[in-house]
C-alpha cells in the first residue's frame, strides 16, 4: 500500500487500482510511467483485437488465451475490474456471450485508459 497521496497529489479512481497504478505513477520516473501506460494501451488494442477475431472465427481457445493476456497485463497496472472482467471470459463455464463481454470490457479499457492518463499528466515520479 502506498498510503495517503503526497500533499498537493490527490487521485480519484475507480477503473484503476490507486495503490497499484497510483504508486508506479508517484515511484516511476515520468517518462516511464507514461512508456508503461503507452504499452498498456498498445497492447489492450492487441488482446481485444484477438477476441473479437477469435469471436468471429468461433475459436474459443483463441478468445481465452486472448483474455488470459489481457487479464496480466490489467493487472500489473491495476486495472482491476478490467482484469476480473478477463478472467472471467477465461472461465469454461462463463456464459456470457462473447460480444457482450467484449462491449463491456472496452467500455472498462476505456475508463481505466482515461485514469491513466492523468496519472501520467499528473506523474511526478523521481527525477
Amino acid at each position: 500500500m502506498t498510503g495517503p497521496a503526497p500533499a498537493g497529489k490527490i487521485y480519484y479512481v475507480s477503473a484503476i487500482d490507486p495503490d497499484v497504478a497510483g504508486q508506479l505513477a508517484e515511484e516511476l520516473p515520468r517518462d516511464v510511467f507514461v512508456g508503461i501506460v503507452r504499452s498498456f494501451e498498445q497492447d489492450l488494442a492487441r488482446l481485444v483485437r484477438q477476441m473479437v477475431d477469435a469471436t468471429r472465427a468461433n475459436d474459443v481457445e483463441e478468445y481465452r488465451r486472448a483474455a488470459h493476456g489481457l487479464a496480466g497485463a490489467a493487472g500489473s497496472i491495476g486495472a482491476k475490474t478490467l482484469e476480473a472482467m478477463a478472467r472471467q471470459a477465461m472461465r469454461r463455464d462463463d456464459r456470457t456471450p462473447a460480444q457482450q463481454m467484449i462491449l463491456g470490457i472496452g467500455a472498462e479499457a476505456k475508463a481505466a485508459l482515461a485514469e491513466l492518463a492523468v496519472l501520467a499528466n499528473g506523474a511526478a515520479g523521481p527525477a
